[in-house]
């Protein structure tokens, strides 16, 4: 596997960022995961105007879109993949040890891993700890990831494959690296981005695609929900089948089993939506 790297392509043993990049010290730094599918990177454009939009929001220059997509392009065509996880980093740069950034250019890292189908069905808990929807980052796909890694082991341990997070005022957010949609009352519904959540780009595609509705939703409605699902760059869209030990019989219900089958012939028919 060959990783580029602040422009061309090097070999994993080589391919290294200084210590004192911001993006290692303080986390200064966006991302982007995009799904590769027999080659060919699903949703790229989508993606890069996100990276630019959490670039901006986290005040790091705006990204080269040009060379960032070129990037992807040479790591995908050096290293093909039937399914695989297209990773896009940008930091501040190299800059003195603290908060302040230095004089130096941007960092981008685009490299290429194997990915596995996800199951069907999965199982979920809910975080004991609350996602801040009034923070300076809220909405930006940054590289400060500590607190996902931590609601993720807790969900780990707890025998799932994912946290879901209430905001402060108690209302339905998000997972750690997923978005989250219910059915209540036979009706297809998602937390507002004002909840705090990622603008998750298969989410945005699925309400594209389904008619299912923003809306904004206490945690509680997981305790009465007739379907949950969760929504991710390479979960796709996954029916869940436990909610803290609750089952939800039959998952995927009828409503995640026709969103599943529409974002399939929908995405299949499209790679870059």
């Amino acid at each position: 596997m060959r990783i580029w790297i602040d422009g061309g392509l090097r070999d994993a043993g080589s391919a290294t960022v200084s210590v004192l990049d911001h993006g290692l010290t303080v986390g200064d730094g966006v991302f982007e995961t995009v799904k590769v599918v027999q080659g060919a990177a699903f949703a790229l454009t989508r993606h890069l105007d996100r990276l630019a939009r959490s670039a901006s929001g986290l005040g790091l220059p705006a990204p080269d879109l040009d060379e960032v997509r070129r990037a992807c392009a040479a790591v995908v065509e050096d290293g093909p993949l039937p399914l695989g996880r297209l990773r896009i980093t940008y930091t501040g740069g190299v800059s003195p040890l603290g908060s302040d950034r230095g004089d130096a250019a941007p960092t981008l890292v685009v490299a290429l891993g194997e990915a596995a189908p996800r199951p069907a069905a999965t199982a979920v808990v809910t975080a004991p700890w609350a996602r801040n929807e009034k923070s300076a980052v809220t909405g930006l796909k940054t590289t400060s990831y500590a607190e996902n890694v931590v609601a993720l082991a807790h969900a780990r341990r707890a025998g799932a494959s994912e946290a879901l997070f209430g905001n402060t005022a108690g209302r339905l957010c998000e997972g750690t690296g997923s978005n989250v949609f219910v059915v209540l009352d036979g009706r297809l519904l998602t937390p507002p981005l004002a909840s705090g959540c990622l603008a998750g780009i298969t989410r945005e595609l699925v309400l594209e695609w389904t008619g299912a509705q923003e809306a904004d939703l206490p945690l509680e409605v997981l305790e009465q929900a007739e379907e949950v699902f969760l929504t991710s760059t390479l979960r796709d869209v996954q029916a869940v089948r436990l909610v803290d030990g609750r089952e939800l019989p039959g998952a995927p219900g009828p409503v995640t089993a026709k969103a599943m089958r529409v974002f399939d012939e929908r995405s299949g028919a499209d790679l870059d939506p």
